[in-house]
């Protein structure tokens, strides 16, 4: 999978998504700062979400359109959408913002209009939010375009990822990657399940991340630990500027500290490997080996009391003590002397 100049593969680094929302909170300015700040922060992405209330929902009170037990209760659906949408005229400023900083850029779309627009945008890929996992007619269309496909799984039970994974398959577009995502805001830890990156990527043979919702950092480095390729997070300038999102979403400084803990989680993730450094080898220096330790005289024989494992590792290896015990020395050796196969007959 590549996403604009960035390849996404099993021995790529982390791609790292800085998710923008909501979080401009009704401002271009802070939409643009927020994408800057990002880059400062160690994003290799901002991504973001294309909607409308009328794209999304319908202006609607009844019972099923009001949002309860979630941190924006008392809000109905349009209410929220409307509040929180990135204004679609706002996408050209923020793309060219994005490639200036060196991001790559692209958005959430949340039906057939918005993937027009994005496509007008040149857009490198998409991203299927948990919650349009089961709108396959939207997955289809967006798969038709070619592009790499970034599913997240919130609310996914295995059945709804079969079918995107399908509708995508269906439109010949196999750059797919799934997610593994907790749809609380924020997410308990103790409901990350992280374990689960790793089954994605086995199970569907595809590159496999994480999208958070979880406070801090933690989540992140262990899904970088079972494999993650691709880590979402929400990013904020400052939570004090509020909007929905906000309680949920790392300032610059979190961010920036995320990403080194992710990077550095890589580097002590490795690969597999039997070799040993130069510095490995040279430890092997306080390594056991067979030294005398107690001075032998010439014809006499080779015992547990004169001939020893120890430090350090200059010696015969230690497998071949049992062998020598009862051997005959051919000449007087002393303690500390290494044992070597010229010593005895």
């Amino acid at each position: 999978m590549q996403i604009g100049n960035k390849k996404i593969n099993n021995i790529s680094p982390v791609f790292i998504i800085a998710e923008l929302s909501a979080n401009h909170n009704g401002s271009l300015d802070v939409a643009i700062d927020t994408i800057r700040a990002a880059k400062r922060a160690g994003a290799d992405c901002i991504k973001l979400q294309t909607y409308t209330a009328d794209t999304i929902t319908i202006d609607c009170d009844k019972e099923d359109f009001k949002i309860k037990d979630t941190i924006w209760e008392g809000k109905n659906l349009y209410q929220l959408y409307q509040d929180a949408y990135t204004p679609w005229e706002w996408h050209e400023t923020l793309f060219k913002v994005a490639k200036e900083e060196g991001l790559e850029c692209f958005s959430s779309p949340f039906d057939k209009t918005a993937v027009d627009l994005l496509e007008n945008l040149d857009t490198p890929a998409y991203k299927i939010a948990s919650f349009e996992i089961t709108d396959i007619p939207l997955i289809e269309y967006v798969a038709s375009k070619g592009k790499p496909v970034i599913i997240s799984t919130g609310i996914a039970t295995q059945e709804d990822i079969d079918l995107a994974l399908d509708a995508c398959n269906r439109m010949g577009n196999l750059q797919v990657a799934l997610l593994k995502c907790t749809s609380s805001y924020p997410a308990p830890i103790e409901e990350a399940n992280m374990v689960m990156v790793k089954d994605l990527a086995e199970r569907y043979g595809c590159i496999s991340g994480l999208s958070d919702h979880t406070i801090g950092n933690i989540v992140p480095i262990v899904a970088t630990c079972f494999g993650a390729k691709i880590i979402e997070k929400h990013f904020i300038l400052d939570r004090s500027i509020g909007g929905p999102d906000a309680s949920f979403s790392m300032n610059e400084l979190e961010f920036t500290d995320m990403v080194k803990a992710i990077r550095e989680a890589e580097k002590a993730i490795g690969a597999v490997d039997y070799r040993l450094t130069e510095k490995q080898e040279k430890g092997k220096d306080f390594s056991r080996s067979l030294y005398v330790v107690k001075d032998i005289k010439a014809g006499e024989i080779i015992t547990e009391e004169n001939v020893r494992s120890i430090r350090p590792g200059f010696g015969m290896h230690p497998k071949f003590l049992k062998g020598l015990l009862g051997k005959r020395v051919i000449l007087d050796l002393f303690a500390g002397d290494r044992l070597n196969i010229n010593n005895f007959d």
